[in-house]
């Protein structure tokens, strides 16, 4: 995801709002690394019409007080967001745990106006999708560019407060120059601005910050599931709920890493189908337990994986 170091913990919050007519939604925090997908550290059913970013603050630091309990010596941790976590609050607590931070900046007049001073000749092109590789130019013929600048936020506060980093910006032609979505610094572009305080290469940064939509299939993996609709009309029961759904969404991603590479990056609904919804026949030989899997099923390496790894733990702790 980032490179080839060897190990990055990258946490990514998100929300997402289901439940319109009861005024819920979901607050989310996963962690990922390198080669393993992400799994739910933090989740947070919020009621009302609240700020995006209300109570994001304390779920950061719940999250990364877990991540420092679960590895003891965690990688380079930077924590990825989106605009409406663009406030000091959500800054400061990743800071204060340690963490980099990884920030869509709202385009204010400030963050506009830092945009406008990078020069044109700083502009680089990017791999982005559908760009072509130029063999004589030995560079991408693409539509988006990068650049940087040094950007100091929240200057409406005390200076104490003021945090200084990096600003990387991405440019993409903007496909119907005559679009009034957003004030335009120079026609034909759309703007978006990324807060960080990482010491990745200006390229490299800007990617790892696109890969915060790794949320989304999170997001995605609920919503065909559990979250398909709240089960009930008080807080509290959909509360449980949510918390039911985040701890079988990461033991689905346990059993799938357990069994290889060949599921350590699937969707939960597949995961599901092969290792849970087993088409199989459970019967009793000689006072044994067998499972007879259907004639030639391609999963069964993956799933007598799982078997013979988490059943010897069972067996030890009792029934």
């Amino acid at each position: 995801m980032l490179g080839a170091r060897d190990r990055d913990d990258v946490i990514t919050v998100g929300q997402y709002p289901r439940q319109r007519e009861l005024g819920l939604n979901a607050q989310v925090a996963t962690i990922s690394t390198l080669t393993g997908a992400p799994v739910i550290a933090a989740a947070r059913l919020r009621k009302g019409n609240v700020a995006s970013a209300h109570g994001s603050a304390r779920l950061i630091t719940d999250t990364l007080a877990t991540l420092r309990r679960a590895v003891s010596v965690p990688g380079m941790v930077i924590v990825r967001a989106d605009s409406a976590y663009f406030t000091h609050e959500v800054i400061s607590a990743i800071s204060r745990g340690g963490a980099l931070f990884s920030v869509t900046a709202r385009m204010n007049p400030a963050v506009t106006k830092a945009i406008g001073r990078i020069p044109e000749d700083a502009w680089t092109s990017i791999r982005y999708p559908r760009a072509l590789w130029d063999e004589v130019q030995q560079c991408w013929i693409s539509d988006a560019e990068v650049a940087e600048t040094t950007f100091t936020a929240f200057t409406s506060r005390r200076k104490d407060d003021h945090v200084t980093g990096r600003l990387i910006v991405r440019r993409v032609t903007r496909l119907n120059p005559q679009a009034k979505t957003q004030g335009e610094l120079l026609p034909g572009y759309r703007y978006h601005a990324v807060f960080t305080n990482s010491t990745f290469a200006l390229v490299e940064a800007e990617a790892a910050h696109r890969d915060h939509a790794i949320i989304e299939s999170v997001f995605a993996d609920l919503k065909h599931g559990p979250l398909a609709h709240a089960p009930s009309g008080m807080f509290t029961a959909n509360a449980a709920w949510l918390a039911l759904a985040g701890i079988a969404f990461n033991l689905t991603r346990a059993a799938a890493r357990i069994t290889g590479k060949a599921l350590g990056k699937a969707r939960t609904a597949t995961v599901r189908r092969i290792l849970i919804a087993v088409a199989g026949r459970v019967a009793n030989q000689a006072r044994h337990w067998l499972l007879h899997l259907p004639r030639d099923w391609p999963w069964h390496h993956q799933l007598a994986t799982l078997y013979d790894t988490t059943l010897p733990q069972r067996a030890a702790t009792g029934p």
